[in-house]
């Protein structure tokens, strides 16, 4: 039984502010991969829409042109070396699913195969096209129709990071092989202002 819990889509955007590292996932006829990305961000809230970059030559970005729906799933610490393989190899030359032993879930609304253990959260994008930024600058956009994260972390629109949730905190990509995590959350005090 899935632990994660719907997220309004007034929150969906928050699920990737913090720009952490993410999973895409897609499928199109019978196919599907995984891959990882370092690149992405909310760029409206209202309706929660995304970017990100999938670069033009990867077997992601076919199956997203094909399919016009990708998934994101953000991995927490606990799936760094899992992060970093699948990031490092194509899905051309294997379902990475089955070559990684990844269990995949169906998602709610376009039925995209969605990574649950070891994640914070997941969104289901359509695709918005915007050929000129596709193809020069590899940013794809997708409006967000579903979304959902672990309670533990992420609940009623914010992320909380401590000591009880540590594998699940959110991966930052650092280059080669490297990743910060998000560690526990400090939170300001408001200040007064000086006349």
């Amino acid at each position: 039984m899935s632990r994660f819990q719907p997220v309004a889509l007034e929150h969906a955007s928050r699920l990737i502010n913090h720009g952490p590292t993410v999973l895409v996932t897609s499928a199109a006829g019978g196919r599907r991969n995984i891959m990882a990305a370092a690149w992405s961000m909310p760029v409206e809230f209202t309706p929660p829409r995304i970017a990100i970059v999938i670069d033009k030559s990867t077997y992601t970005r076919e199956l997203v042109a094909e399919s016009g729906i990708f998934g994101i799933c953000v991995p927490g610490a606990a799936l760094a070396d899992l992060t970093y393989a699948v990031g490092s190899s194509s899905g051309r030359d294997a379902d990475k699913f089955q070559a990684f032993g990844i269990a995949a879930v169906a998602g709610p609304q376009l039925g995209l195969p969605l990574v649950e253990a070891g994640c914070a959260a997941w969104l289901e994008c359509r695709l918005i096209p915007e050929p000129h930024s596709e193809d020069a600058y590899d940013t794809c956009f997708g409006e967000v129709v579903s979304a959902a994260a672990d309670p533990r972390v992420f609940a009623n629109g914010h992320w909380r990071f401590d000591a009880s949730n540590a594998p699940l905190h959110t991966l930052h990509h650092l280059g080669a092989g490297n990743f910060a995590r998000a560690s526990d959350m400090i939170s300001a005090r408001p200040l007064t202002r000086r006349a």
